[in-house]
């Protein structure tokens, strides 16, 4: 109930990072100290909302004949499971936005480093280079997932399956060593 309010108040407000926990207390019809006992902060209960989000993609994951499950060859997979992680940024902008502020520890958020976890353990396997470098390349690839960067892109009129299709060439030539250019 706390997080569907949370979610409506983000998704409907122009300006996502105003949106105060008194705010959230109010549209979910409890106090604000009940908020702040079961998420500790505002980007606590963004974090427990990213989550909750992301749960059918970490259950594909794990799921044999999906398109990012543990069968898909490793570059495929990464590159799946990267235009799964574009799709989440594009549906869900309110939350991003709301979350992805300066000073908020996003690189040490529950959902962050679940991400950049993932990418690194997916990527590793592609090759030696992958291996040793792929928590950098994780980041990278995660940057060019920043909501603030796709919502420049939109309003400059990017379209999302633009960006979409970017990020797979982006990746393709940091992780394939026969698509980078001679």
């Amino acid at each position: 109930m706390v997080l569907a309010a949370a979610d409506g108040l983000f998704a409907e407000s122009p300006a996502p990072k105003a949106v105060t926990m008194d705010d959230i207390a109010a549209a979910a019809g409890v106090g604000k100290g009940t908020l702040f006992r079961a998420f500790g902060s505002r980007d606590g209960l963004l974090d427990a909302l990213f989550l909750s989000r992301a749960a059918p993609l970490r259950a594909e994951l794990a799921r044999e004949g999906s398109r990012v499950g543990p069968s898909v060859p490793p570059l495929d997979r990464v590159l799946a499971v990267l235009d799964e992680l574009a799709l989440f940024k594009l549906d869900n902008r309110h939350l991003a936005a709301a979350r992805e502020q300066p000073g908020t520890r996003l690189l040490r958020s529950p959902h962050y480093v679940w991400t950049h976890e993932t990418l690194v353990a997916l990527i590793a396997p592609i090759g030696a280079e992958a291996a040793e470098s792929a928590a950098y390349w994780a980041h990278v690839l995660l940057g060019a997932l920043r909501v603030d960067l796709i919502d420049e892109l939109l309003a400059a009129g990017r379209s999302g399956d633009a960006i979409r299709r970017d990020l797979e060439a982006l990746a393709r030539r940091l992780l394939d060593p026969a698509a980078r250019p001679r």
